[in-house]
């Protein structure tokens, strides 16, 4: 068999979008689909937002890229904006989630290094996380899916279950730099951390010199209902990854620091040479544009509970299929009791209606966070349609 030009690595399905309209993209042969998928929480502000589209195009016509052996007025000025609304003293731009990671992970290794405590590498994670596909990002995972073939893997990772506050407690040892967490997992299954949990990480940095290193890649910017999650703990992490919504479409991400734990990031440390080019700090600065005005944040929040509340409701009616509803904000999850990944192709193929599967057999909801009550209902309507019609492969 002759390999395909896009390597195979994705068994990609039958929806080809060639157009984005708000919250609906339309494939090739027009047909409509309702976007609770987002691009997997990436198109925050849906498809084709006016301001944002607009930003693109202008900055298109007057410069893309340089490098970054100039000066940057534009990523100053969005480093500047994320570090007057965040915990953040400084900011590196990246391309991807998975590099915001590497770049967090670094940061805490190297502070510990400039600190003069070498052997303090090792991050504490926990399983079934997901921070991306590059070889450090899947070393700090345990999850076979994403390892096999890949070894030898980045040492340095202790695992431990998430929200297991003892467990983690019981791994600090002397080589432990801090701890690398998903305030809430998105891959592994919606899970939110508890705030005995997230509380108790902090904690035990602040007593044993360890950095909290927050992956929010997923989480954060507004998809929680806050701008970032951990601000529904009442804590702030000394480093933390996000991307995703960042950029609402265009490839971005960041990673967050506070000026001790970046002590270390010093001249020829690290580099990126696309990341945080004037294009993508246009897309950044048009995305905060929207999400910072006042009542935004509030709205992804109240439209979350509206959402959660329909997907509730409709549990009883279908308690063969659904177990729970997780999450936070407009980042869901619909446990179920059969196979995720069907009943998602199901929903898409027969009812147009798009969303993602995640681990433990969860359907994740994540549309975007400009959607309003006619998406919502529509959405509840086409899952409980969905949920009347499917017959799950091993019934069949």
């Amino acid at each position: 068999m002759t390999i395909t030009a896009l390597m195979p690595v994705y068994p990609r399905s039958g929806v080809r979008p060639v157009r984005g309209e708000g919250c609906y993209l339309y494939g090739e042969d027009g047909t409509q689909y309702l976007d609770f998928a987002a691009g997997i929480a990436v198109n925050a502000l849906g498809h084709g937002h006016p301001h944002l589209v607009k930003a693109i195009a202008d900055q298109a016509a007057t410069l893309m890229h340089v490098s970054n052996l100039y000066g940057s007025p534009q990523g100053e000025a969005l480093a500047q904006r994320i570090v007057d609304n965040s915990f953040a003293d400084t900011v590196f731009f990246t391309n991807s989630g998975a590099e915001a990671v590497e770049c967090a992970i670094k940061t805490a290794r190297r502070y510990h290094f400039a600190n003069g405590s070498p052997e303090r590498h090792k991050l504490i994670t926990f399983k079934n996380a997901f921070h991306g596909r590059t070889l450090g990002a899947i070393s700090a995972t345990d999850q076979p899916k994403m390892r096999d073939g890949f070894e030898p893997l980045l040492p340095g990772f202790d695992y431990v279950a998430f929200n297991d506050l003892e467990g983690a407690l019981a791994k600090i040892d002397g080589e432990t730099a801090g701890f690398l967490v998903e305030t809430v997992q998105g891959e592994g299954g919606l899970m939110a951390g508890t705030p005995e949990f997230i509380q108790g990480l902090r904690k035990a940095c602040d007593e044993h010199g360890l950095l909290l290193v927050l992956d929010e890649v997923q989480c954060g910017y507004g998809r929680t209902g806050t701008f970032f999650a951990h601000e529904q703990y009442g804590v702030t992490p000394d480093i933390m990854a996000v991307a995703k919504g960042i950029g609402g479409g265009f490839p971005l991400g960041a990673c967050l620091a506070t000026e001790e734990a970046a002590k270390g990031m010093v001249f020829g440390t690290h580099g990126s040479t696309y990341g945080g080019n004037p294009l993508a700090m246009a897309a950044g600065q048009a995305v905060l544009d929207v999400m910072l005005e006042p009542g935004f944040l509030d709205g992804v929040k109240a439209k979350g509970e509206r959402l959660r509340s329909g997907l509730e409701q409709m549990i009883p009616n279908h308690d063969h299929l659904f177990e729970e509803i997780r999450g936070k904000g407009l980042m869901l999850g619909i446990k179920l009791k059969a196979d995720a990944r069907e009943f998602v192709a199901h929903l898409r193929d027969h009812h147009q209606l798009l969303t993602v599967a995640a681990g433990g057999n969860v359907v994740r909801v994540l549309p975007p966070l400009v959607i309003d009550e006619k998406h919502i209902a529509e959405a509840v309507e086409k899952i409980s349609a969905g949920a009347r019609t499917f017959v799950p492969a091993a019934n069949d």
